[in-house]
């Protein structure tokens, strides 16, 4: 599938990810969304079609109101291209705890 904006670049921004957490629990409308941020609701607008484009949130309608929900499977596919990196670091951060542990500083 070849999508306009990229996964990453979406999740970049902190009030997308702001965003996101959000709506983790519940779905939200639009003027909801906004209301947690200092922003002009446009803004908040623009945040939420790049999260709608990158398929990180999906809408619902509901008579005139359009609620946003998380896409749990998207978020489960980022969260699998990420776990390597996790593995990867948590292994380092062990290897270096362990060299701490035996360190004797030189008096």
């Amino acid at each position: 599938m070849n999508l306009r904006r990229d996964v990453f670049q979406a999740i970049a921004d902190p009030t997308r990810r702001a965003i996101l957490l959000l709506v983790t629990s519940h779905s939200m409308t639009a003027g909801a969304i906004a209301s947690n941020f200092d922003t002009a609701r446009p803004t908040v607008s623009k945040h939420l079609k790049i999260l709608t484009e990158c398929e990180l949130l999906q809408q619902t309608q509901n008579g005139r109101e359009v609620y946003y929900t998380i896409n749990a499977e998207r978020m489960r596919e980022v969260a699998e291209f990420i776990e390597p990196f996790i593995k990867m670091w948590d292994d380092r951060f062990n290897k270096l705890e362990d060299i701490m542990k035996n360190y004797k500083p030189e008096n």
